[in-house]
């Protein structure tokens, strides 16, 4: 964006928001501070459903382990992110907020964490202006210089390394929890622009085969049924992408009573949705016949034009990856479609002989967008993403070069033990001679990097 046009813009909004809260600061930017009240309630009833993230902050919160850390984050702001955003201040940290998505952000959480203290810059609906000027403004504050970035797509990433370069270079480290995000941090490792070291969260255990599975295999029911009120006997539901996201979402739709096929790329995944009962097809081969289509591969224009040309009138057609490129939205904006909004983030999308498709969420992140995650998996993507944090801040020079790594599986066990409580669950310990045959430490880790769980 050109520094005139942010110039401006910076103005506008902050004419737009003025607000302060009961403190009298306004170094924040939410939709309406009133609201902070009703967000407080729901945060309380996420720490409920958030044990991880809790322990967490009151073993560590004597120590302070992030004592001096000034992390910018840039994720979805929910009740959950808040109960995250706390812990962090908790053990130290002074952070600064935005949000990743443009549609996924609570007001009501944004005003209670604004009124709180904590500088957050996020509203639903956001332009895309409004976007980056929020980022914008997370990371350029005078007298605050950020060390350490907690991102969920790499858009602060890309901002601070694009308009504050000197800045990036003085980060201790990032996490990035999305394969988008990750992918991009692999893309600047490879061509020698990746000056810091960084954590990719997305694939450790604990997110991957929680977080992208367990929660999705729940919030796609919620998000469907809150923006169309579908019934989903009988439908026929193409999925396009296998792994973990898909995974979950083709489970649940099995599971009541759904016609289920899949796309995959990969042999081994294909693999595993036939194993698991489902028909993989080419989206040309089902295209015209199904009556929901769901895209998670992480992929780009992997339902184009065309492809939503053949579609049958009243197809509902969504987005579980994190990248909003996986649906052509811009190729539906066109003088010959007509579109008509239903409710919040429903659309009809009419063709000239009057098909009519549902777009959700004009194809981005649909279970954030539309519905809400469950606030017990979040605990554990946040226990991890804290964990990350820590790692990076406190790690002795050297440990870390210039490069992207994974969290170490003894950190991804302590995450998982941290929940196992809530279950009333209990662990074998191993004996001296087990331990001793198996090759391992008593106390973990207990499986080698290369286990697939």
């Amino acid at each position: 964006m050109k520094e005139k046009t942010m110039s401006r813009l910076c103005k506008h909004l902050a004419i737009k928001h003025s607000q302060k809260n009961s403190k009298g600061s306004a170094d924040f930017c939410v939709k309406n501070i009133d609201h902070a009240a009703f967000g407080r309630r729901e945060i309380e009833i996420a720490e409920q459903e958030m044990p991880g993230v809790i322990a967490l902050r009151r073993r560590a919160e004597a120590d302070k382990p992030l004592s001096g850390a000034k992390i910018i984050g840039c994720t979805h702001i929910t009740a959950q992110t808040a109960v995250l955003i706390e812990t962090l201040a908790a053990l130290g940290a002074s952070v600064r907020w935005a949000a990743c998505n443009i549609y996924s952000t609570q007001n009501e959480v944004a005003a209670a964490l604004a009124e709180a203290g904590y500088s957050i810059f996020a509203w639903k609906g956001e332009s895309e202006e409004d976007f980056w000027w929020c980022i914008d403004k997370c990371i350029n504050c005078e007298g605050w210089q950020p060390n350490m970035i907690l991102d969920d797509g790499g858009d602060a990433t890309h901002l601070m390394l694009k308009r504050y370069p000197a800045m990036f270079n003085m980060i201790k480290g990032i996490v990035e929890e999305s394969v988008t995000g990750v992918h991009r941090l692999y893309q600047l490792s490879k061509g020698g622009k990746l000056t810091v070291p960084a954590m990719n969260v997305n694939d450790s255990v604990t997110k991957t085969k929680f977080d992208n599975l367990y929660s999705c295999r729940e919030s796609v029911l919620d998000a469907l049924k809150r923006t169309t009120d579908v019934m989903f006997g009988g439908k026929q539901i193409l999925i396009c992408g296998y792994g973990e996201v898909g995974k979950g979402c083709s489970a649940a739709l099995k599971g009541l009573g759904c016609s289920v096929m899949v796309t995959e790329i990969d042999p081994i995944c294909a693999l595993q949705a036939c194993m698991d009962g489902f028909r993989v097809v080419r989206l040309e081969e089902a295209i015209k016949s199904i009556d929901i289509l769901i895209t998670c591969s992480g992929n780009k224009n992997v339902v184009t034009r065309s492809h939503m040309d053949r579609l049958k009138t009243g197809c509902i057609v969504c987005n579980m990856g994190h990248s909003n490129t996986e649906i052509d939205v811009g190729s539906l904006r066109t003088p010959d479609l007509t579109w008509e909004q239903v409710r919040s983030q429903v659309h009809h999308i009419i063709w000239p002989d009057g098909k009519r498709i549902i777009l959700l969420a004009e194809g981005r992140l649909v279970n954030l967008s539309c519905s809400s995650v469950p606030s017990f998996v979040v605990s554990i993507t946040a226990a991890t993403q804290a964990l990350a944090l820590i790692e990076l801040y406190n790690a002795p020079p050297g440990r870390y070069k210039q490069d992207v790594y994974l969290l170490p599986k003894k950190m991804d066990e302590y995450v998982a033990s941290l929940h196992l409580p809530n279950f009333d669950a209990h662990l074998t310990e191993l004996s001296d001679e087990q331990a001793k045959y198996l090759g391992l430490n008593k106390t973990g880790p207990f499986k080698p990097n290369y286990y697939r769980y």
